[in-house]
Order: structure tokens, then sequence, then C-alpha cells
């Protein structure tokens, strides 16, 4: 009976341990005149044997039976572990505090895992499967690939243990599990035996059409890739050691002729089982053919003859070597050996015992004649920066499907998870006004505001008075023409100052009056443009005062005008009382205590600039905050206190001769300009933005030209249209005659007198 058990793979693994032990030993530089020798025994990938054998190793007790002590002192220097985590405990093992001497040439499944988490967000796929082999190799593999890929967004519908000892039970509902999920992508952490397994029953069950990610252990098997029914696993891609060789090292392993050999008994074994041939035919009947020590290896094909595993052979050469190198360094601490190989690559060991995770990406694929082709599309690399360790050819790469539980939420969206299911499994609802999209819909910074499309935040609109806008242009238009109105009617005043009528008005209050109409026109352009701390401090206060000194004036003539009548009785002699001197004193008064008021205002807390962004909520109103509210509305009551004031005097004195009727065109610009205020307070409270300064200037505006046009219109009428009225009789003849013949005289003068400061 031929012995078919032997595993080829342990033979090329001891051998490229033999042929590292050899190199050495024949290397005069490298522990000179030291041999290194070798044991090797075969776990069977047992967890209890390979410990047991380890133990014997370390205290030379490999012949004891089970139940002798280890007492012995250590016969060997090192021991270079089995392949499989079950047995070396691979994960657990980068532990410093549990195993201190512990060290290992190929990376830990921990970095393995979080590659290829990466991998997988990589492509995009974030919605996946997990089958792992049920042992420490898988349990803990899968473990920290999980731990990764939940950092990384990633969900797995499912993870299934396997064995390839599970009954058919379990295997159909692992089948029926996978069946019944809607991930496409299935993430193996098992070895080739297991998805040997795996993939039969897959084919019997007709399961195709998943995406599978691999591992190290069976990414790069060839004979798992030939059979048909591996088709299975066409556009597999996964993780592989890199691709290095030792020069010699293929020829040595392939260079096993028993001649070399002679007298061991299991090479003899190895060639029977190699070349299906036995030695010694016991029978005649027996059909196996004879071995003649004389077959080549170049009619084999199988396993052993297989070099695709050269990568983890060239681990146990380097395991070699460093135990080598650290022996030479006077056995200073192994971790601490950084050597580089004949071939130039670079062998060393982080703080916890591990080298830097090296793999290279492989994807499973056909050439054109059909065979399967493992292609290098990227690499992973841990000692590169995060950013740098995971690259993938994209245009090189074959696969299947996109797996994802819920399509990329659309621009504007945010994600919501979906009640009872993993993060990856999501609605998309819109953002809120404000905010855009992202793994959570984000607030926009308060200058910005979110795009129609919810996905960028823009500059909020600013929205103050402008004068390159409409209502800007004919706002300052007006004022303009305002302030060009009162020159003129100044200027005609001046040319007419010694008529009647000039003279009549109190010609030195009239030209005061003027000026100050002029300047309130003026202010009202404070108020348009960008508001700055000067505009919004000169704006109210220029206000406040021109208006206080415009209606000071008024007041004064509504004053002399009452005066000067009262004078014209017998005995009376008010006019001494309010003469020239005393009309100067109060303006100057009047104007003082609003002045007084200002300063007051702008010492305490003055206007400034100010971005309103409570208003809108897009747009932000550049406006001027008015500091103290007191202040303003103290500004504001001063004004109408002298207009209500100034009302009352000229509507007491509105039944004046009809030829003298400056009381009554006082009365009418004091009723226009009470009426124009009142109205403001309301429409100022609730103008917005813009609007409010608009509202103000236009106030300002109408009540200007209501003092103008009332007051100084009907004198410039008859000053230009009417000359022949613009005389003493015209402007005295009712006047004389409603006071009496013997009063005649002294109300002439006192007119003239009172009403005309210059004179």
């Amino acid at each position: 009976m031929l012995l078919t058990s032997l595993d080829f793979r342990a033979f090329q693994f001891s051998q490229s341990l033999i042929y590292a032990i050899e190199e050495i030993n024949n290397n005069s530089s490298l522990l000179p005149g030291i041999s290194l020798g070798y044991k090797i025994y075969d776990s069977c990938s047992s967890t209890a044997i390979g410990v047991r054998m380890a133990m014997a190793l370390v205290n030379g007790n490999e012949n004891a039976v089970l139940d002798e002590p280890c007492t012995k002192p250590a016969q060997v220097q090192a021991i270079v572990g089995e392949t499989y985590s079950s047995v070396s405990m691979a994960i657990c093992l980068s532990s410093k505090q549990k195993y201190p001497s512990f060290l290992r040439t190929i990376p830990s499944d921990y970095y393995q895992s979080r590659a290829l988490a990466e991998m997988v967000k990589y492509f995009g796929w974030t919605w996946v499967g997990a089958i792992r082999r049920d042992d420490d190799y898988g349990n803990s593999g899968m473990a920290a690939f999980i731990e990764a890929a939940e950092q990384l967004g990633i969900c797995l519908e499912y993870t299934l243990p396997f064995f390839r000892t599970y009954s058919q039970e379990k295997v159909l509902r692992i089948i029926e599990q996978i069946k019944s999920s809607t991930s496409r992508v299935i993430v193996g952490f098992v070895d080739t035996w297991d998805l040997e397994i795996l993939v039969q029953a897959f084919f019997e069950h007709n399961v195709t059409g998943y995406q599978w990610v691999g591992t190290e252990a069976w990414i790069f098997d060839l004979e798992l890739a030939t059979a048909d029914k591996y088709s299975i696993l066409q556009g597999a891609i996964g993780l592989s050691i890199p691709n290095t060789t030792v020069t010699g090292l293929k020829e040595f392993i392939l260079d096993i002729h028993p001649l070399k050999s002679a007298g061991s008994d299991i090479f003899t074994r190895f060639w029977e089982a190699l070349f299906k041939c036995k030695y010694k035919i016991q029978n005649d009947s027996d059909d196996t053919t004879v071995c003649t020590g004389q077959e080549k290896l170049s009619e084999v094909e199988n396993t052993f003859t297989d070099m695709s595993l050269m990568p983890i052979f060239t681990n146990v050469y380097k395991a070699v070597y460093a135990v080598a190198h650290t022996l030479h360094d006077l056995f200073e601490h192994l971790k601490r050996v950084h050597f580089q190989t004949k071939e130039g690559e670079e062998v060393y060991f982080d703080k916890n015992g591990d080298p830097p995770a090296k793999y290279e990406i492989i994807n499973w694929q056909k050439n054109k004649e059909h065979q399967h082709e493992f292609v290098n599309v990227g690499f992973y690399d841990s000692s590169f920066p995060a950013r740098n360790r995971l690259a993938v050819n994209m245009t090189s790469v074959v696969w299947v499907p996109v797996s994802v539980c819920s399509e990329s939420c659309p621009p504007g969206t945010r994600k919501a998870v979906q009640k009872g299911k993993p993060i990856c499994c999501f609605d998309c609802i819109p953002c809120a006004e404000g905010e855009i999209n992202g793994i959570k819909c984000t607030q926009c910074h308060q200058d910005y505001w979110s795009n129609p499309s919810r996905d960028k935040c823009i500059k909020k609109e600013t929205e103050f008075l402008s004068y390159e806008e409409t209502m800007g242009i004919l706002l300052t238009a007006v004022s303009i023409i305002g302030a060009f109105i009162t020159l003129v009617i100044a200027i005609m005043f001046f040319r007419y100052k010694n008529t009647p009528i000039v003279r009549a008005n109190n010609s030195e209050l009239s030209f005061l009056l003027l000026f100050s109409l002029s300047l309130c026109f003026l202010c009202s352009l404070t108020f348009i443009g960008r508001p700055s701390e000067w505009s919004c401090v000169l704006r109210h206060t220029a206000f406040g005062i021109t208006f206080v000194l415009c209606i000071s004036c008024v007041l004064g003539k509504t004053i002399v005008v009452l005066m000067a009548f009262r004078a014209t009785l017998p005995g009376s002699n008010v006019m001494k009382w309010f003469g020239p001197p005393q009309q100067r004193l109060s303006v100057l008064a009047f104007t003082l205590i609003q002045v007084l008021i200002c300063v007051l205002w702008l010492t305490t807390s003055p206007p400034f600039p100010y971005n309103n962004m409570h208003y809108y909520k897009d747009k932000i109103i550049l406006e001027c905050h008015l500091g103290s509210t007191i202040g303003f509305w103290a500004v504001l009551g001063y004004i109408g206190l002298l207009a209500l004031l100034c009302f009352i005097l000229a509507f007491l004195a509105r039944k004046l001769p009809d030829n003298f009727n400056e009381a009554k065109f006082i009365t009418f610009s004091m009723l226009i300009f009470c009426a124009v205020w009142i109205t403001f307070i309301p429409a100022y409270v609730s103008s917005p933005g813009k609007f409010t300064v608009a509202v103000e200037i236009f106030a300002i505006l109408a009540s200007s030209f209501g003092l103008l046009f009332c007051i100084f219109l009907p004198k410039c009428y008859i000053i230009i249209l009417k000359p022949e009225k613009n005389t003493k009789k015209q402007i005295m003849g009712k006047v004389l005659a409603k006071v009496g013949h013997s009063s005649k005289l002294a109300t002439h003068k006192i007119l003239f007198k009172g009403l005309d400061a210059s004179e």
C-alpha cells in the first residue's frame, strides 16, 4: 500500500531550514568555528504534540514518556516554530509580558487582519460577510479584523465559524445563511483544507457570484486554484507574503535524491510517495510501479514541485539566520537584530518582536488559455505612513460584485441608521437649511450657509443700503437735490436780504435755519453705504444735532412772532427780553442740550457696526447697532419735545394778520414734521434689514422738505413772482389795521426791529 499521507509542504519547510543551516556552517564570516545543528519534529498540526515537542527540545527529553518530568538542562538555544497559529499561538505571542523570548519572521495575523480591513474599505465594500476557521488562528484573526472594520465603517452581516471536521448539517446551515444574505463579499479567514471543503459545498449547492477575500493561508495555493469546481473562487483577491527568493534554495529543496540520504527511512518513504512507486514489492499481484531511484522530478507535477510558497520558505530561512546573527552578536537580544540577507532584504523586529507587516495583494484571474493566474495587483506595508500603506492597481483587478447594505447618500442628505441594523444599513434624510452632508449633517459656520444641493457651505450674502442699488441712488439724489434747493433759497435770500419780506422774517434766524436744513439733507448720506465705526457714530449724532439746530431756529422764529405782536399792546415791553442776543442764546442753549445728550451716549455705549445674522438665515444684515437704546431714544425724544413745543406756540399764533402769516406756515411745517416722525417709529421698528435705514432716511428727507417748503416756499413765491407785494405797506397793511391807529407806528417799528435781528 502506498504512503500518501505525507505532507510535501512540510518537507519543503524542512529543506529550507536545512539549507540555511548548511549555508551558515559553510560561511566563515558568520559564527566562525561554530557549527549549528538541528532537530526536526512533526507536530501533525496538533497543539498538544507541538507543545510536547517544544518542551522536549528545550529540556532534551524528546525520547521521554509523557509522564516523565522535564528536568534536564536546555539542549537547544532556539526553536523555529510551527507555521500554524493554533500551534504557535501567533496572535497572543506578541505579548512580551507572557512570551518575552518569542519572535516571528512572518507578520502577526493582527497586521494581516487590519490590512484586509483596509483593502476591503479601499474597494468600497462596506457590507460583507466572513467565514473563519474555528480555532485560534481564525477566531483571533477575525476578532482583529472586526475591530479594524468597525473603525473603518465596515459592517459584517455575518461571521460564521467553520472547521473541516464539521458535520454536513452544520455545513448546510452555513450555506443557507450565506444564500439568504444580501452582502456579496466573503472574507475567508481559513486555510486551504477548510476552503476545499467549503468550495465543494458551494459547488454542490450552486452558490456563486460572491467576491472572495483571502488571507495568505490560501490565496496563493496553486492546487486549490486549478480544479474546475474552484471557479467559484474566480476573481478572489487577498494578501500574500511578498514574493522573495533565496538563491539556491529552490534547487536545494528539489535535490532530495535518496542516495544522498542513504539509510534514511523517511526519505525512502518520501520518494515512494512522490513518484507513486515502491522499492520493495511484497507480492507479484501488486501492480505498483517499482522505484528505480533514477526517477526525475521534472516528470512530476505536485505540491512538492510547486514553488509558489517560496516566500514562506524564505521566512524559515530568515528565522535560522536571525538565530545565527544573534549568536554571532554574543547572544544579544534577538529582537535587536537588524541585518540583511544576501538578497538585500532587511530583517529586523519591532518592540513586540514582530517584523514589519508586508503583503502582496493577489487577484485570482484566468489567462487567455483559461488557466488560473495569481496576479500581483498591489501591496501592503505597515512600515509606511498610514495613508501610503495600501496601494492597488485598480486597472489590473478583476472582481464580481459591489457589496453595500445601502447605497451612498446623495449630496445634501445624511445617514440615518435603520433601527435594529448595523451602521452600514441606513436611510438618507435631507439635511436642514444651513447644514451640509457628511457622516452627519454639519452646521455651516455662522458666516456661511448651505447651497441648494446641501453639499457645500457658501459665504452668506451681505445686505446693506448701498450707493450702487436703485434705492440708494434715489435717496442720494433726493438728498443732494434737497441740499441744492436749500442753497438756492439761501442765495436768493441773501440777494434780497434788504427787502421787507426777508427782513420781516428775521433774516439771521432764516439763514441759520437754511444752513441747518442743508446739513439735515446731507446727513442722510451717512446712512447709505457699508456701515463703519465712523459712519455709525456720525449718522446718529449728526442727525440729532442738526435737527435740534433746525427746530431751535424755527422755535426762535415762532417766539419772536408771538412776542412781536404782544409788544404792540399799550405798555408792553416784552421785546427787550427776547431781542437778537436772546434769540441767538436760545438757539445755542437748545442745541447744546442735544450735544450733551450725544456726548453721554457716545461715552457710555456708542453705536457700532454689527452683523445681524438673526433676521435672515441665509443673509447677513450689515447695520449700525445703537449701542445704548436709551441714548438713541433720548436724542429722538428731545427732538420731538422741541417740535411739539414749537407746534403749540405756532398754533397759538395762527390767527395773526393774513398778510403776515409766518405763524401759519410754521404750524403747517411742524404738523408735517410731527406726523412724519410719529409714523416713523412703528415703521422703523418693523422694517427689516436695509429698509430700516431707508425708513430713517425717508423720515429725515420728508421732515426737512416739509420745513423748507412750508416756511420758505411762500416767501420765494413773493420774491420771484409777486415782487409788488414785497413792500412794508403790503406786509404791514392788515397788521396796522387791526392793532389800531394809536399803535401803528409802534407796531411798525417793533415788527421790523423784533423780527429782523440785523436791524
